[in-house]
């Protein structure tokens, strides 16, 4: 049970923290250059969080380039840039990588 609590107290703290930027940065406040900045946030922690996903494997090690992982991701990459729709990429990329998986 005492698990139990610390997680939801770490929970708790987390979402505190986070709110509490939400709510004491106030947008109007903010001028042009610090909204362009942050304009580039999301397009920063994507990279980041996706890359590790496809390039690396279960113990941390490259992927070789004929993985499924790698041909889901240069698909996506590619109807991507073709589309700019995020649907019709993510699509892309999920199909491309089962039918690698399920197929080879």
């Amino acid at each position: 049970m005492n698990i139990w609590i610390s997680i939801i107290i770490a929970g708790i703290i987390n979402y505190l923290s986070r709110l509490g930027s939400v709510l004491l940065i106030k947008p109007e406040r903010l001028n042009e250059n610090t909204k362009k900045i942050l304009s580039y946030v999301p397009s920063a922690v994507f990279p980041a969080i996706i890359f590790p996903a496809v390039f690396l494997n279960e113990s941390n090690a490259i992927v070789q380039i004929n993985d499924p992982k790698i041909i889901g991701f240069i698909v996506s990459i590619i109807i991507g840039y073709l589309s700019k729709s995020i649907i019709t990429t993510i699509i892309s990329g999920l199909l491309s990588y089962w039918l690698v998986i399920f197929l080879f």
